[in-house]
C-alpha cells in the first residue's frame, strides 16, 4: 500500500470514527433494562460501513474509537472497553463477511447477507458485554445471564436497523461514487 493510500484511509477512517461519534450523540433513543443502559443508535450501522469501505483494520479503528470515545465522554467509561471489544469483534465479522462473500458493487442480496451477519453479531456481543457488566457488579453468573438475555431490546433494535439500512445506504453511497474501489486505487 503507498503513503497516498495509507493517508486516505487514515483521514477516512478518522472521518469515520467522527460520523460514528456524532451519530451516537445525536441521535439516541434510551430504552429500559436490567443490566446496563442501553440505547437505540445509529453507531454500529456507521461501523459496518466503515469496515466495508476501508477494510478490517481501519473500519474496526474508527469503530473502536468512534463507539470508545462516546462511551468515555458520556458516562460509560466504566465499560467502554467492553465497547471497543465489541467493535473489534463486529469488524472482524462484517470483514470475514464481506470478503467470503466476493462481493461485487450490483449484488445487493449479498448485501443484506453481511448485514445479517453484522446484526446477528452484535445480539451475541450484547448478551456477552451484558453478563461480564452484571458479574462486574456483583452478580451471580446464572442471574446475569438471564438479566443480560432480558436486557437484549436495544440491541435487537439496533440489528435490525442495521439489516434494513446498511445495504441500503451502502447502494447509495456507492451511487454517489463512495466505494472501495474507486477511494483506494491507484
Amino acid at each position: 500500500m503507498g503513503k497516498s493510500e495509507q493517508l486516505k484511509k487514515i483521514v477516512f477512517a478518522g472521518l469515520f470514527a467522527a460520523i460514528i461519534f456524532v451519530g451516537i450523540s445525536m441521535l439516541r433513543i434510551p430504552l429500559p433494562a436490567i443490566v446496563g443502559r442501553p440505547f437505540i443508535h445509529f453507531g454500529n450501522i456507521l461501523t459496518v460501513l466503515a469496515v466495508m469501505f476501508l477494510g478490517f483494520g481501519y473500519g474496526a479503528a474508527a469503530g473502536a474509537i468512534g463507539l470508545g470515545l462516546f462511551d468515555i465522554l458520556n458516562g460509560y467509561a466504566a465499560t467502554s472497553w467492553l465497547t471497543i471489544i465489541e467493535a473489534i469483534i463486529l469488524a472482524a465479522m462484517v470483514s470475514w463477511s464481506y470478503k467470503s462473500i466476493h462481493y461485487e458493487e450490483d449484488e445487493l442480496g449479498k448485501l443484506y447477507w453481511v448485514s445479517l451477519v453484522a446484526g446477528l453479531t452484535k445480539i451475541v456481543t450484547s448478551w456477552c458485554t451484558g453478563v461480564i457488566e452484571a458479574l462486574m457488579v456483583g452478580t451471580a453468573l446464572n442471574v446475569a445471564v438471564i438479566g443480560a438475555f432480558t436486557s437484549l431490546l436495544a440491541a435487537t433494535i439496533n440489528s435490525i436497523a442495521c439489516f434494513v439500512l446498511v445495504p441500503l445506504i451502502y447502494r447509495v453511497l456507492v451511487g454517489v461514487g463512495f466505494s472501495r474501489q474507486r477511494l483506494f486505487t491507484a
